[in-house]
């Protein structure tokens, strides 16, 4: 193989290249390159911390949750035993009130009854009377006497 001239001019156009791509190309791109891994190391970075804060995050909502479980536990038992408390109010205000209107209803058909009896008493004086008036304007004989008594006897 010969060395000629032609391979010379290669090398030294080869090492000019170089030289150049050393000098203005190189430094951009390893520049560039420089700033990719480091925007590339800050976000797994960055997702690290974003996992660690989820993470977090996930177990005071498992917290949040378990006391607002706890306390909604809390204030349904409250309000069944209010509702409970209610409802033994109602059925006692219902007894005093069935209680008021039993005792009106009984004095009620109390004054009635007696009104009835002295109704009664009136008639009964007044029919006795009208038989005795009657015995006395015709005392003939016994048989007439029980035909009249029985008489009243029906009346009543």
């Amino acid at each position: 193989m010969d060395i000629n001239i032609t391979l010379i001019g290669q090398m030294i156009t080869f090492i000019i290249f170089v030289g150049f791509t050393m000098k203005f190309v190189w430094p951009p791109l390893k520049k560039a390159m420089d700033e990719r891994r480091a925007k590339i190391a800050d976000g797994l970075a960055s997702a690290d911390r974003a996992e660690k804060e989820l993470e977090v995050a996930k177990r005071k909502a498992q917290e949040l949750i378990h006391e607002a479980k706890a306390q909604a536990t809390k204030i349904i038992e409250q309000a069944n035993m209010r509702a409970m408390q209610i409802d033994e109010e109602a059925k006692e205000a219902a007894r005093v009130d069935a209680d008021r209107i039993r005792k009106a209803a009984n004095d009620e058909a109390e004054a009635h009854m007696i009104a009835m009896k002295q109704k009664l008493r009136k008639e009964v004086v007044g029919i006795a009377v009208a038989g005795a008036e009657k015995l006395i304007s015709k005392n003939i004989d016994m048989t007439t006497n029980n035909h009249l008594l029985e008489e009243m006897a029906a009346e009543l």
